[in-house]
């Protein structure tokens, strides 16, 4: 009888709960666990720290200084791990966060509230694009997908629990200990990742980054571009409908300078959508646009239109949460080739908005939305999962940093810019239930034609060479 050689046995790829990415794996979950938690709970307690620090308009600006400050630090990390490693924008993107928790809780200023957003957009941008490239750098690719598939469960606990929580700390010792909370936390996090803090970024030696992708200056002037031109753009938006003439002039000033930045910042091609990895990262920014554009506004109609109470209306963005990590282990599963599974995405994603404004429709019940966000979520978990993934594939080694921070500025401009527009025109159209109704079913048809836009252009994923 003949002993198989070890060659000769079917090939099993390690697990992520499993030696050696254990502990690297857990590290990693609670980072995006903690970051998720305080995206979820910053909305919940706003209302008490705007009384508190007299600052009624607090929740918009705020939510701008983190994404601006964000904005800018993703390309700066995504530089340096490129050229340096992961290790260093991860410590620093770390503290940064930890110091932007700790300086929200003590603030006593809306002016220092505003600042510690901004400081946890430093930490918050390039601690998240330092993971990436770790994921890229410390999994081997046919365990990545796992790997994105745990990271979009981590942030179903967060959108779960994380605004119960959140109430619930703010009610019983008051809402600086929302983030005070937060701050302990961070230290087992770090001691789990420490193995893969210390390993060599990989096992290949990495060429040194070129092209102009690569230049520290021009890449800090597009970067620097690029958060101004969208915080000058959001301004313009928000005041669209008082001071029109201004704010379409602050609207074309902070485009032009957004498309500079952009024009910079994304692979050769984005803009105009070329095949393979340009399109590839901007599918990103625009499955954000279209489910983020309608996901805020859901708790809003069911409240005003049908009159939710708060916890009900919620529930379809937490039903959202579910689908979207369904979809992300389903991917993790099943062999597909990697536009398929984008136009999939994106085609669930359409139909969950469409079906979305049924909620707000006269003799139809608003837990209609509920099944619609599943839908919607179950493909945003399948298309972003898998941009992430194709994106890293993508990459060369020594573009990964500048690649994965390509993803989060896509991302985040995507979502940020949608939301402006989105609250634009809930203030044109009025404030009625019958005004926002309408002005909730424009929002779907606006991003339900993105969502669609998404579709089309999904087989540009594939590369002209497959």
């Amino acid at each position: 009888m003949t002993v198989p050689k070890a060659l000769d046995a079917p090939h099993q790829s390690p697990r992520i709960f499993g030696h050696p990415y254990l502990a690297a794996t857990m590290g990693i979950l609670l980072v995006v666990t903690l970051v998720a938690f305080e995206g979820m709970s910053v909305g919940v307690v706003m209302p008490d720290i705007s009384k508190d620090l007299n600052a009624l308009n607090l929740y918009g600006v705020s939510f701008s200084a983190f994404l601006i400050a964000s904005l800018f630090a993703n390309v700066v990390a995504g530089l340096w791990a490129d050229r340096h490693g992961y290790v260093l924008p991860f410590l620093v993107g770390l503290v940064l966060f930890v110091l932007g928790m700790g300086l929200a809780g003590a603030s006593q200023s809306a002016g220092m509230f505003l600042a510690a957003r901004a400081v946890q957009g430093l930490g918050a941008g390039p601690t998240i694009v330092a993971l990436y490239v770790m994921i890229a750098r410390v999994y081997p690719p046919d365990v990545r997908p796992r790997v994105f598939a745990a990271l979009s469960a981590a942030w179903v606990v967060p959108a779960m629990v994380g605004p119960g929580v959140a109430g619930f700390v703010g009610q019983t010792w008051g809402w600086r200990w929302v983030f005070y909370g937060i701050i302990p936390l961070v230290v087992p996090a770090l001691v789990m990742l420490v193995p893969a803090l210390k390993r060599r970024d990989t096992d290949e030696e990495t060429a040194a980054p070129r092209g102009p992708r690569s230049r520290p200056l021009a890449m800090t002037v597009a970067a620097s571009a690029t958060a101004a031109g969208g915080g000058v753009l959001l301004y313009g938006v928000d005041r669209l409908h008082a001071a029109p003439l201004p704010s379409l002039v602050a609207c074309a000033a902070g485009l032009a300078a957004l498309l500079y930045g952009l024009f910079k910042l994304l692979p050769p091609g984005s803009l105009r959508f070329g095949r393979g990895l340009p399109t590839t990262v901007m599918m990103r920014g625009l499955f954000s646009a279209s489910f983020f554009g309608v996901n805020a506004f859901i708790p809003l109609a069911l409240q005003e239109v049908k009159s939710f109470e708060t916890v009900p209306a919620g529930i379809a963005l937490t039903t959202g949460a579910l689908g979207w990590s369904a979809a992300s282990y389903l991917q993790s599963r099943r062999a597909a080739e990697p536009h398929v599974r984008v136009r999939t995405g994106a085609a669930c994603v359409t139909v969950g908005i469409v079906l979305s404004v049924l909620a707000v429709l006269p003799g139809v019940s608003g837990w209609v939305a509920v099944p619609a966000w599943v839908v919607a979520g179950f493909g945003m978990g399948l298309g972003m999962t898998t941009v992430s993934i194709t994106t890293l594939k993508l990459s060369p080694v020594n573009e990964q940093g500048a690649n994965s921070a390509s993803l989060s500025v896509t991302d985040m401009l995507g979502s940020a810019l949608t939301l402006g527009i989105g609250g634009a025109l809930v203030n044109l159209i009025g404030h009625s239930p019958t005004e926002i109704a309408w002005g909730f079913g424009v929002i779907c048809g606006l991003m339900g034609a993105i969502a669609l836009a998404t579709t089309l252009l999904s087989s540009r994923v594939a590369p002209a060479s497959s």
